[in-house]
């Protein structure tokens, strides 16, 4: 009962007459959540926001980790996204659950199934260093369901980087940018593009960057328009607000 066919399944079978209200009543009232005592997994998360719950990997313990998915996997979710995973807790959570662990972003897909690729989404980088955040926001994207081009290392120091790839951005229907130092990217792009720009300052950068707060401060003054700023490092937010976007757009 973890998403909305699920639950139209459930809702046509008492019209049918193939399920009793009372029997359909019992599995609605034991589905929102299960209590593992360390989490309340939320397993309504897809009906209510259109996608499963994402387990955050820090701070938690490789056994706590395991038993959120294997609680989701019980319930049929797939594709079960984990972030901020080292790789040793990766070690020890894939001799349990299935796992598919990607060690740039340090982050992992728990029992990996078929995915769509609708639409097209861009995650562009200012810089090489800036590509853990990146990969975070497009590896979520993609888990979400979206087709993704990485543009990476395309920053404002060799501008001509960037426009050589004008084809796939300006065929996007949304850009998420990326970069630290001064973040200057998104604004740069921002004035190319006719679609939404997710702009994500990083912790990238000396002294004076002061752990991404130059790029976050320059990102949110843009005269660009169109562009909306997550927080530092913050590739998870970007890419789902960026998936919302872009299946959005695919409906219109």
């Amino acid at each position: 009962m973890d998403n909305r066919h699920n639950i139209l399944r459930l809702l046509r079978q008492v019209a049918e007459g193939s399920l009793p209200p009372e029997e359909a009543l019992l599995q609605l009232k034991t589905a929102p959540f299960e209590d593992l005592g360390y989490a309340k997994v939320d397993l309504h998360r897809s009906v209510r926001q259109g996608a499963a719950e994402v387990i955050y990997g820090a701070g938690k313990t490789p056994e706590q980790i395991a038993g959120i998915a294997a609680a989701m996997g019980e319930r049929g979710c797939q594709n079960v996204l984990i972030t901020r995973m080292g790789p040793e807790a990766a070690e020890l959570v894939a001799k349990t659950i299935p796992l598919d662990y990607h060690p740039i972003p340090r982050a992992a897909i728990a029992y990996p199934g078929e995915r769509k690729a609708l639409g097209r989404i861009v995650v562009a980088t200012g810089g090489t260093s800036d590509m853990p955040v990146a990969e975070e926001a497009a590896l979520t994207a993609e888990v979400l369901g979206n087709s993704v081009t990485r543009l990476y290392d395309v920053g404002v120091s060799g501008l001509h980087r960037l426009l050589a790839n004008l084809n796939p951005l300006m065929s996007a229907r949304c850009v998420v940018a990326v970069a630290g130092m001064e973040g200057a990217l998104a604004s740069v792009v921002g004035g190319l593009v006719d679609c939404p720009v997710i702009a994500v300052p990083t912790s990238v950068g000396y002294g004076a960057s002061f752990g991404g707060l130059s790029a976050l401060l320059a990102m949110l003054n843009s005269c660009a328009s169109g562009c909306s700023v997550v927080n530092i490092d913050n590739g998870f937010g970007a890419g789902y607000l960026a998936s919302m976007i872009n299946q959005m757009e695919g409906i219109s």
